[in-house]
């Protein structure tokens, strides 16, 4: 189990540093000037000191080799500094503390929200003995996957917000505020776990030991929930570890489209200014999330079937 779980550790590691070093070589390459936009600040870039240009791009180190920046930016990100946001002159560190509590928020409600949709319709629709429910409940999911987020983010505000009123349509107004984002996010979410969930349930249904707890007087139900969900849940919680990057990058949409504030919002107004230092705290700082939850997957999984640890060392041992 040590070395299961320090294998993950190096893994996650490794993807924190390949998201920094792709975004700063990334953002490097883009065309244009961050210094000259905060210099000039609304007038016309030919205005701008050069003395001034030359004493901001020293002062945020642009002015070095890029292999020089990026040494000395990965070892200050390493103790968790970002440096200053060029646009606004604030720390980075600040900027995402300030915009992440909204962020979490949202992200952890539609994730709750997928989670007990997609996993409840995929339960029902493999329990139930009326096949025409069956399909109609399976053909679901594929509509939820293919539906642009936006659009239905659109028709939830047009629908509860504009004619029933039951929710605000912008703004961060408490729980009732959360609810059109959140479900927003959780739809497409939500319907690939039932994807998932649902297919993985049908094909335990049909194995040797689900015969045999049927064989000893295991009840429908019992049958359902504690002999085929407990295997069938290892690909669906797979798949929930990795929406929670889809979550964090929908939410740039979800945010906009609701005039929330956020890491969503942040990001936006961060990639139009160029913003280096502030884009790339945003994507270590979602690739961080997103190698935690998968962290934290892959430490749940041997709960679930311990035959994983022991078929890890077995690989581990014949290299």
């Amino acid at each position: 189990m040590r070395r299961y779980v320090i294998k993950r550790l190096g893994q996650a590691v490794g993807v924190l540093w390949a998201a920094y070093t792709v975004s700063f070589l990334v953002l490097n390459w883009l065309p244009g000037d961050p210094v000259t936009a905060m210099a000039s600040a609304g007038m016309d870039s030919g205005d701008v000191d050069p003395t001034r240009l030359a004493a901001l791009r020293h002062e945020y180190g642009f002015d070095k080799p890029v292999l020089v920046q990026y040494a000395e930016y990965l070892g200050r990100a390493v103790r968790g500094d970002f440096g200053d946001s060029v646009a606004t002159g604030r720390p980075v560190t600040s900027t995402l503390a300030d915009a992440l509590p909204q962020t979490l928020q949202l992200t952890g409600a539609a994730l709750l929200l997928a989670v007990l949709l997609g996993g409840g319709l995929a339960v029902v629709a493999t329990y139930t003995s009326q096949r025409w429910v069956r399909q109609l409940l399976l053909s679901l999911p594929p509509l939820g996957v293919s539906v642009p987020t936006f659009w239905v983010g659109l028709l939830l505000v047009e629908t509860f917000s504009f004619r029933l009123r039951w929710f605000p349509a912008f703004g961060n107004d408490g729980l009732k505020g959360l609810v059109l984002p959140a479900l927003t996010l959780a739809i497409p979410t939500g319907a690939q776990v039932a994807q998932v969930l649902a297919k993985s349930l049908l094909t335990a249904l049909d194995q040797a030991y689900v015969e045999t707890a049927r064989a000893k007087g295991a009840g429908r139900w019992r049958v359902h929930l504690r002999h085929a969900l407990r295997n069938a849940s290892l690909p669906a919680l797979t798949v929930v570890g990795l929406l929670v990057g889809q979550l964090i990058a929908g939410s740039v949409v979800v945010e906009t489209v609701f005039s929330r504030d956020g890491l969503g919002r942040v990001t936006a107004a961060a990639v139009t200014a160029q913003d280096i230092p502030l884009v790339q705290g945003v994507v270590v700082f979602g690739a961080l999330i997103f190698v935690t939850t998968n962290l934290v997957v892959d430490l749940v999984y041997p709960l679930l079937d311990p035959r994983i640890v022991v078929a890890s060392g077995r690989r581990a041992a014949l290299a």
